[in-house]
């Protein structure tokens, strides 16, 4: 392995162990939102909270370096603040992650979470369950991704296949590493060549 390589693979595993990120220590709610916008994951997670708070939903914490925001806990038919324990489907709380996929482009990710009940023997984060995709805020949420890849573009369109050219049967053709046909072992069979 060339010593550059190796020096990167170090750098790497250091960066990779560092504790100096400002983002949740769990990962988004597995039904949550995703689209891939044609952005670096800093500036579209800015855009994204501009967007929020443009439509009524309270961003709390925009984190650019780390690529996350959150808002507070929040009433989902009035967007004002909760000043009491969010229980029930009314109080929701929206999260956003950018990962970086491809050059310039983002995967973002965005949970709207709700706690149907209070449980003080649980962690607060193993009662927050994902709104339903029908639920308001979910809906403006979706719209503010769909809003984003107009503007900035999402995905490249998948690439068609393309037509395999046909075998050549000609014995020129075959293999350079391939045996000649009479030194070739029976597989078939079971048994070891003689």
């Amino acid at each position: 392995m060339p010593r550059a390589r190796v020096q990167l693979v170090a750098v790497a595993a250091l960066v990779a162990c560092q504790p100096a990120t400002t983002r949740p220590p769990f990962p988004p709610a597995p039904q949550a939102a995703t689209s891939e916008i044609r952005l670096p994951p800093g500036e579209i997670t800015r855009l994204l909270a501009e967007t929020f708070r443009a439509d009524s939903i309270p961003v709390r914490r925009v984190e650019e370096r780390d690529a996350w925001m959150e808002t507070s806990w929040f009433d989902a038919a009035s967007g004002a603040r909760l000043r009491h324990r969010p229980i029930g489907d009314r109080a929701v709380q929206v999260r956003a992650w950018a990962d970086p996929t491809r050059p310039g482009s983002s995967k973002v990710t965005v949970e709207t979470v709700y706690r149907p009940v209070a449980d003080p023997s649980l962690a607060e984060r193993e009662l927050d369950r994902q709104v339903p995709r029908e639920h308001p805020v979910a809906v403006k949420v979706r719209a503010a991704l769909q809003d984003l890849v107009k503007r900035f573009g999402g995905p490249p369109a998948p690439v068609a296949p393309t037509a395999e050219p046909a075998a050549d049967d000609s014995p020129e053709a075959a293999p350079s590493d391939s045996a000649p046909e009479d030194e070739s072992p029976d597989t078939t069979s079971g048994q070891p060549p003689q």
